[in-house]
């Protein structure tokens, strides 16, 4: 056999071997390698890029440290006894520093095995201290107890709560029946006031109105005195002379009146 031949088969079986028995491990962008020597866990996991491993002793499991989604339905009772259900969102990530405990002590289903149940507990717990009502209108602080509750609870584990949110309070019919008969009797309470408050305006506006017309009658009889009525009357009178035409005028039955002429005039 040529030497050549030779050193070419013995390159493809090397390269079989090197494949089969893959002596490297690549760890893809976002993403930590946690590396296990017959089954033990090795504390310091593998960063993104191309790494040598030792084959068949090391095993490298890939755990993604982006941030991922988890959506829960959340069932509860407030203080009241009220049923209270919720659809709950939680943005979290795994810490890269610690994945290796992460898979040790939990493994790769996190979403299942811990935060799901964690998100419900949590929930529980904290709607249990308000009201159906408060939990409509302390809505944010609520939001606040239970995200607090839960980077308490995760947190100890290398898992990092990015952002929560609750979607929507639901309650049972009757709560909601109730609600929309407390808003209606709210509403029509405030209409009845400002209707109140209407008539007693209109009432004062009356009452002003009457005052001030009753006052320029005062006023006006003080003004009436006898001189001012001798001089309405003179100047009566003088319009009753500007308007005459020079005749007398003609009285059936009665003595006709005497007018003194001046003939000088």
């Amino acid at each position: 056999m040529h030497p050549l031949a030779k050193y070419a088969i013995g390159f493809v079986v090397l390269c079989f071997l090197l494949f089969l028995l893959a002596p490297f491990a690549i760890v893809p962008s976002g993403m930590r390698g946690v590396v296990t020597t017959f089954g033990k866990v090795d504390p310091v996991p593998l960063g993104e890029g191309i790494h040598l491993i030792m084959p068949l002793a090391n095993r490298v499991v890939r755990i993604d440290v982006r941030v991922q989604k988890a959506e829960t339905e959340g069932d509860a009772a407030s203080r009241d006894l009220q049923q209270v259900v919720t659809k709950i969102a939680l943005n979290y990530h795994l810490d890269p520093a610690h994945v290796s405990t992460v898979y040790q002590r939990i493994g790769e289903d996190v979403e299942n095995r811990l935060i799901d149940p964690a998100v419900s507990e949590v929930f529980k717990s904290v709607t249990a201290r308000y009201t159906a009502e408060e939990l409509i209108t302390k809505r944010e602080e609520v939001r606040e107890q239970i995200s607090r509750a839960l980077v308490a609870r995760l947190t100890p584990y290398g898992i990092l709560v990015d952002q929560f949110s609750i979607t929507n309070f639901r309650f049972s019919a009757a709560f909601n029946q109730a609600i929309e008969a407390k808003v209606t009797a709210e509403q029509n309470k405030l209409k009845a006031e400002r209707d109140l408050q209407r008539i007693q305006v209109e009432a004062e506006q009356k009452i002003a109105s009457a005052k001030a017309e009753a006052e320029s009658l005062r006023l006006q009889k003080q003004e009436v005195t006898a001189e001012l009525l001798k001089l309405r009357a003179v100047e009566n009178q003088r319009l009753a002379i500007e308007k005459w035409d020079g005749r007398l005028p003609t009285v059936s039955g009665g003595a006709t009146p005497l007018i003194s002429i001046n003939p000088q005039q």
